[in-house]
């Protein structure tokens, strides 16, 4: 799936004195997020509207209020919700947390949840199997992927209302696992957890984990990380290429995204899209 970049809208919640980037999943351009965090997290959906609403009420909960918002795209910083198409169908089995500033927090996002119908997919509470004080409340949104508010202590923790973690299944986290140590060094990553069912790839103040635990496999998710010079997505793209995996759009300037826009595609094992991209700002 090749996802493209949003037009730039003003930086929100999720910034530490820098502009905030994102994904723009058809025609517009994209803006830029400090290193250590997600550039941008992008899913298709069935039905913009009701997923729109889904997001706008469990993330308002946290703090975290759309950015932006038309027909075709609605996007919360590093978060992005765009419509399906025959280029981008609909994304399926995703899990994406959400950073909660506190256990309050999280049971009102749940709570909220609930009291608009939306489907439960884990009360809040204490899940100690991730962390002594890890809290988490789990929902469904209307395609069927699983949104959490999370609650743990971290050393620097990402905003509250942006990605604190993804977890995508896989057909093969071994694969999977060669894909994204090929790429790590350009885009920001080191290994966390290594098992045979699960790789966790570790950012600076985020995770994504690569996970087979004989669920549906996820299916359709963008992933794109921040890059500090041209050079590092030309060595990316260079890397996954040399290694054998698929150019999903060579090095270049995309100034339809905005000027300076610099990125690179390639799809990992599981055909999900993944850039590493360069916003000269």
């Amino acid at each position: 799936m090749h996802l493209v970049a949003s037009k730039q809208v003003p930086a929100d919640d999720c910034k530490r004195g820098i502009a905030v980037a994102r994904l723009r999943l058809l025609k517009l351009p994209a803006t830029v997020l400090s290193a250590g965090v997600f550039d941008h997290v992008a899913i298709a959906v069935a039905d913009l509207g009701a997923s729109e609403r889904f997001y706008r009420t469990v993330l308002s909960v946290l703090g975290a209020e759309p950015s932006h918002a038309d027909a075709e795209l609605v996007e919360w910083d590093d978060w992005d919700i765009g419509v399906m198409d025959r280029e981008h169908p609909v994304t399926r089995g995703l899990h994406v947390g959400f950073r909660a500033p506190s256990r309050q927090a999280v049971d009102a996002f749940w709570r909220a949840g609930i009291d608009a119908g939306y489907r439960d997919d884990g009360a809040p509470g204490p899940r100690t199997i991730h962390g002594p004080d890890y809290y988490g409340g789990f929902l469904l949104d209307p395609d069927g992927n699983s949104a959490e508010a999370v609650h743990t202590n971290r050393e620097d923790p990402v905003p509250d209302g942006c990605i604190d973690h993804v977890w995508i299944r896989v057909r093969d986290p071994a694969a999977s696992k060669r894909f994204y140590i090929t790429i790590a060094q350009h885009a920001g990553l080191r290994i966390g957890v290594d098992k045979p069912d699960h790789v966790q790839m570790v950012g600076e103040n985020f995770s994504f984990s690569l996970i087979d635990d004989e669920r549906p496999l996820t299916q359709h998710v963008h992933l794109a990380f921040p890059a500090q010079d041209d050079a590092t997505v030309r060595a990316f793209h260079a890397a996954a290429l040399a290694a054998g995996y698929e150019d999903h759009g060579g090095p270049g300037e995309r100034a339809v995204y905005h000027p300076g826009y610099y990125g690179a595609f390639v799809l990992d094992p599981d055909g999900h899209n993944v850039e590493v991209v360069n916003h000269n700002r």
